[in-house]
C-alpha cells in the first residue's frame, strides 16, 4: 500500500488538490499518476467536505507532532506539505507562525527522514521569500530576502527541504506560488486576501476593500493552475530537477511557478466589462499600509525559465483569470 500524505488537505487547495488526485480530469493526468499512490491521507483540523474511498482524514494540529506521528510509517511514499499560517497572521502573531510554518515543518521532515525509503517531499512556499531591492524583474539568479516573518518562515522551510534532500532523507521539491486569485469562500487572514475579494465579493453583491493602490502589480496565478502546477512538480523526478551550470551537476529544489503580472485596476476593468459597472463599483479603494507595506515587498513580475524548462504551463492571461471565476458564478 502507497499513500501521499497531503498536510492542510481539508483548505482549499488541499481539496482541490486531493480532488484532482483522486478524480484526474484527463487520462493524461490519469496516466501520469497511475502507480504513484494508493491512498491519499489529508491532515488538517478538520475534516473536509471532499469525500472517496481512498482518501483519509487524519485531525491533528500541525505543530503538535503527537496527534499526527503514527500515521507517518513505510506506507507513506510522498508528503505534500500545503499547512501553513497565512501572511498576514504569521506577521500579526509571531509565535504561531513560528510554531506552524517552522517547527511543524521541520518535526514533519523529521517524521519523514525515518522512513525507510525517502518520500518525495514538496513543499508550498511563498514568493514573500523575496524582498528589499530586487530587480524590475526577477529570475532563478535573484537571491531571496524576506521582508516579512512569513517569508522567513517559508525560505527557512526551502533551506530545510534542500538539506534533507542532500542528506538523502527526503527527495524534496519547493515551489513558490504566486497568490491565488480568484479564491472562492471566505476571506482569510493572508494579506494578499484582496487579491480574490475584489473580484468574489461583488459578483455576491457585496461591498469590497482594496487596500492597496490599484495600480499596484501584482503577480497571480488561477486555483486551477496552481493545481495543476503543484501535481506537475510532485511527479518530477530527482533527474528532471539536476541541470548543469558552468560544467557542474547542480540542483535546483526550488521552483518560481509561472503566473501573471496585473493590477487591480486591470482586474476591475475585466470585472466591469464581463459583469457590468454596477458590480465593479462594489469596489472601495480604501489604502492600508500595514497590507501595502507587506505587498510592496512582493515580487510582481518573474521570469520563469526554470520552471519553462521543467515543462511548468503557462498561466494564461490576466482577464482569463477574472473570466474563469465571473463565468462561473
Amino acid at each position: 500500500m502507497k499513500k501521499i500524505l497531503v498536510t492542510g488537505g481539508s483548505g482549499f487547495l488541499g481539496q482541490m488538490l486531493i480532488q484532482r488526485l483522486l478524480a484526474p480530469e484527463t487520462r493524461t493526468d490519469a496516466d501520469a499518476l497511475a502507480g504513484h499512490f494508493d491512498e491519499v491521507i489529508a491532515m488538517d483540523q478538520a475534516v473536509g467536505a471532499f469525500s472517496h474511498p481512498r482518501l483519509h482524514y487524519h485531525c491533528a494540529d500541525l505543530s503538535e507532532p503527537a496527534q499526527w506521528r503514527s500515521i507517518i510509517n513505510d506506507e507513506v511514499c510522498g508528503i505534500i506539505h500545503l499547512a501553513a499560517v497565512v501572511s498576514g497572521t504569521a506577521e500579526s502573531d509571531f509565535d504561531l507562525g513560528m510554531r506552524v510554518n517552522l517547527d511543524g515543518t521541520r518535526a514533519l521532515l523529521d517524521a519523514a527522514r525515518t522512513l525507510s525509503r525517502p518520500p518525495r517531499f514538496l513543499f508550498s512556499s511563498s514568493l514573500a521569500v523575496y524582498g528589499g531591492a530586487m530587480p524590475e524583474v526577477v529570475d532563478d539568479s535573484t537571491p531571496p530576502a524576506p521582508q516579512s516573518s512569513y517569508g522567513i518562515q517559508k525560505l527557512i522551510g526551502e533551506l530545510l527541504v534542500a538539506d534533507y534532500t542532500r542528506k538523502g532523507f527526503v527527495d524534496g521539491r519547493c515551489v513558490r506560488i504566486p497568490t491565488v486569485s480568484v479564491r472562492p469562500g471566505k476571506p482569510n487572514g493572508a494579506a494578499s486576501s484582496f487579491a480574490s475579494g475584489i473580484i468574489r465579493e461583488p459578483m455576491a453583491g457585496k461591498r469590497a476593500i482594496c487596500p492597496i493602490d490599484p495600480d499596484t502589480p501584482l503577480w497571480l496565478a488561477s486555483p486551477k493552475h496552481v493545481i495543476q502546477s503543484l501535481i506537475h512538480a510532485y511527479l518530477l523526478s530527482s533527474a528532471q530537477l539536476c541541470d548543469r551550470r558552468d560544467g557542474q551537476l547542480a540542483e535546483r529544489r526550488s521552483i518560481n511557478l509561472p503566473g501573471v503580472t496585473i493590477t487591480p485596476r486591470e482586474m476591475a476593468d475585466t470585472l466591469r466589462e464581463l459583469a457590468g459597472a454596477e458590480i465593479a463599483d462594489l469596489i472601495d479603494w480604501q489604502p492600508d499600509p500595514a497590507i501595502k507595506a507587506i505587498v510592496d515587498t512582493w515580487p510582481a513580475r518573474i521570469d520563469t525559465q526554470h520552471a519553462r524548462s521543467l515543462g511548468f504551463a503557462s498561466a494564461g492571461t490576466g482577464a482569463e483569470l477574472v473570466a474563469a471565476y465571473v463565468q462561473r458564478q
